[in-house]
């Protein structure tokens, strides 16, 4: 049976080592134990831009070892485009774009779900309704966007 796939946003990767808030951190260390092997990760360049602007160089060199085995989606003029389509529709506000990317990138690349711990943009009904909807309209696949608990 061939292995599902998911898009690691920033958010669950540097929940690994934030202690400041310690439920999350711990859904997503048992996330990791649990679901990492079970699925193809998969992230983007700019999940690797963000983790390269983290200021704690230490904390910066640990968030990138744990992503260095997963396999890195490229952001092409396709996928600027279907975020902008994202946007447009107000579906993610101009101010946070990067987030329309990060669903971009997945539904571009036919990855199965979304995992994210942003409840604000991503992780919510509305988004995951409208995405759909717009997916659908264009002929993208279904793209699940889903909080690490959930897998």
């Amino acid at each position: 049976m061939k292995k599902k796939s998911i898009y690691l946003d920033t958010s669950v990767i540097s929940a690994l080592f934030d202690s400041r808030t310690p439920e999350r951190q711990h859904l997503t260390k048992l996330f990791w134990e649990q679901a990492i092997s079970s699925y193809n990760i998969y992230i983007s360049e700019i999940v690797i831009d963000e983790l390269n602007d983290v200021s704690d160089k230490s904390l910066q060199h640990e968030l990138l070892n744990t992503i260095a085995n997963f396999k890195v989606l490229n952001v092409s003029k396709e996928i600027t485009d279907l975020a902008n389509e994202y946007v447009s529709r107000n579906i993610i506000p101009q101010k946070h774009s990067v987030d329309a990317v990060h669903i971009a990138v997945a539904v571009f690349n036919g990855i199965n779900y979304l995992v994210s711990w942003n409840f604000k943009h991503m992780v919510k009904v509305k988004t995951r309704e409208q995405v759909m909807l717009v997916n659908s309209l264009l002929g993208y696949p279904i793209l699940d966007i889903v909080a690490p608990p959930e897998l």
